[in-house]
Parts: structure tokens; C-alpha cells; sequence
């Protein structure tokens, strides 16, 4: 049987969508000819077209609000022959069954999937001791995709190529004598973070003739780093909700390296090849072994222990413990 179109959905963070990318281009090596619909969250729309490998957007966050009967009738009109649910969702399911898409697949420990999926891959993200991207490779194993790729190989599967050009106010503040460093502090609650007063001690330790410091993160975020931006705002440019995502993209792109937790931003710099330091608790499943930036310059940070008392609350001893010079000593490294 020939297969012409296939779904993918992801209906959830930036992080999360870069760390499905790598499957979508291993389909396309697969089978030549193959048309890849992603549906995913409006604000990841910038991040979705840049992917080489993707072919259509379908947006959830419009489709969800129609009524079931036209949301069915959309699904249909894809003519997608497969949907892959890559991240589980209920609603999704049940309509690409009612929608009668031919191949439905999804993992068997959700209950729903027994209902909805008439292919399921049997494993558990939770307990895995595999990245999420080789999770993610996994439910192509109904396609007769078994392969189980190491990290080492994925960075060729990426396919963030189409990114515009970064505007000329921007490009502008880049120096071109020192390393260009990006800061994340912030995480928009889905990640353990670093701390602030760990962001500025580092701040205090990098040498200013050698880097040139810039702070990313949403308007949002801004507002709770009030006091850190202004106590830095000699030594930093701050661009914390001041750039779309499709900017931010390319300043990424533009820019050398990216220290921050596990978030989107980190892996959109390991994705492009950037020097990108992950800061992580060591605490399952949000460890760097699941959710580690996979990328040719990437690398991460975590203290060797079980961080098991820190699992009720999100303010986390143990990544915080990570101390800036072990940071500094890695950017060293990069530069």
C-alpha cells in the first residue's frame, strides 16, 4: 500500500516540537514522496515553518473551537492516510478515529488508545530510560520503522533550515570580536530552573572583553526579573519580550552559544549546532537522560544524586546546587 500523507500531531511546547523533528525527517527518508501535516499550538506555528521536512500546518488552537462535527469534517479533508499521536491527547484521538483516518497510532498505556488507536506502540515515556526524541522514533515502529537511532546520529535529522533573516536591529547588537551568550533564566513553569542568583553570579564571573551577554525570555518573565535586569543592565542587553518567536529563532541561529534549563530555546540552539549548555535536576522523568539538548555542540549539567526530595516542590535544591563556576568552567570550554 502507498501511503501519500501523514499527521503528526504535537500539540504542546517548542521544546517538545524540535524534539519530534528528528522523526518527521527519518519518515521522509523513508518513504520518498510522503506529505507531512503537523498539527500543533498556534505559537509554535514560527518554530514549525522553519522544518525543511514539513509540508502543511494544521492549527489546534483554531480547530478546537469549531464544532466536533467540522473538526471531523477537517481531519477528513486532509486525506491523511496516518496520524501519528506523538504527544497523547484524547480529543485528538477520538476525532482522527471518527474522521476514520486509516492508520491511527499511539502508544498502548493510555486507555483511550485502545479505543481510538488500531496501532499501539507499547512502551512508557515515564519509566523509559530513552531520550524523547528515540521515544519518539518508536511509535514509528507500525510504519516498519524499527530502528532505534543513538544520539550521536540525530542532529543530521533536525531540518530547521527555512529561518528568516534576523532584521538589521538585531543582527546589530551582535558583536563580532567576542562570544555571543545567550541567558534563559526562565522556563514558563516547564522546566526546574537555575535560579537568578546563580545567573548573576556567572554575570559577575564572565569576562567582559570575551562575552557579550544577552537575556532572552517572554514579556512575562520580564516582569519577574525586574530587579535582575536592572541591577545588570550595564553589563546585559535585554531582550526579554522583545522578540517573536520567528526573531528569536534567528538570533538564536545568529548568536554562538545558550546557557538555561530544559526549555524550548535550549534545544532550538542545539538543534541549530550552537553551543548549548543544559542546566537540569537529577530527578526522573525530567532528567537530562529523557529531555538532554541533543545537538553537535550540546552538553548539560546535573549533580550525581537523587533529587527525590524536591519532587513536591518546583523551587529544586538540587539544580540550584549546580554551582556558576562549574557553568563557567563548561563556556570555557566553548570558547
Amino acid at each position: 500500500m502507498t501511503w501519500k500523507k501523514i499527521i503528526i500531531s504535537r500539540v504542546d511546547n517548542l521544546g517538545d516540537v524540535v524534539l519530534t523533528f528528528p522523526l518527521i525527517a527519518i519518515l521522509k527518508k523513508h518513504y520518498a514522496g510522503i506529505t507531512i501535516s503537523f498539527l500543533g499550538k498556534s505559537y509554535t506555528k514560527d518554530l514549525i515553518k522553519t522544518n525543511l521536512y514539513i509540508d502543511e500546518f494544521l492549527d489546534w488552537d483554531i480547530i478546537r473551537k469549531l464544532p466536533v462535527k467540522e473538526q471531523i469534517k477537517i481531519f477528513q479533508l486532509t486525506e491523511a492516510d496516518i496520524i501519528i499521536h506523538v504527544f497523547p491527547h484524547k480529543k485528538i484521538a477520538k476525532i482522527a478515529s471518527k474522521a476514520r483516518i486509516p492508520i491511527r497510532i499511539g502508544t498502548s498505556h493510555r486507555i483511550y488508545n485502545n479505543i481510538y488507536c488500531n496501532k499501539r506502540v507499547h512502551f512508557t515515556r515515564r519509566r523509559s530510560d530513552l531520550h524523547e526524541i528515540q521515544l519518539n522514533i518508536k511509535l514509528l515502529e507500525p510504519l516498519g520503522i524499527a530502528q532505534l537511532f543513538n544520539l550521536d546520529e540525530i542532529p543530521q535529522y533536525y531540518g530547521i533550515s527555512k529561518i528568516e533573516p534576523l532584521p538589521e536591529n538585531l543582527s546589530g547588537l551582535l558583536s563580532s570580536s567576542k562570544f555571543n551568550l545567550l541567558l534563559h533564566p526562565k522556563s514558563k513553569g516547564s522546566a526546574r530552573e537555575w535560579g537568578l542568583e546563580n545567573f548573576s553570579q556567572l554575570i559577575a564571573m564572565l569576562p567582559q572583553e570575551k562575552y557579550k551577554i544577552f537575556i532572552t525570555g517572554t514579556i512575562e518573565e520580564a516582569d519577574l526579573m525586574k530587579e535582575f535586569l536592572y541591577k545588570f543592565q550595564e553589563r546585559i542587553t535585554d531582550l526579554t519580550g522583545k522578540l517573536s518567536l520567528s526573531e528569536l529563532i534567528s538570533f538564536i541561529n545568529s548568536a554562538d552559544g545558550i546557557v538555561a534549563a530544559s526549555t524550548g530555546p535550549l534545544h532550538i540552539a542545539a538543534a541549530l549546532g550552537k553551543y548549548a549548555l543544559g542546566l537540569y535536576a537529577p530527578m526522573h522523568p525530567i532528567h537530562p537522560g529523557r529531555w538532554a539538548p541533543v545537538g553537535i555542540n550540546s552538553t548539560f549539567l546535573v549533580l550525581d544524586k537523587e533529587c527525590n526530595d524536591c519532587r513536591k516542590s518546583h523551587d529544586c535544591h538540587c539544580i540550584r546546587s549546580i554551582t556558576p563556576e562549574q557553568v563557567f568552567k563548561k563556556l570555557k570550554s566553548f570558547t
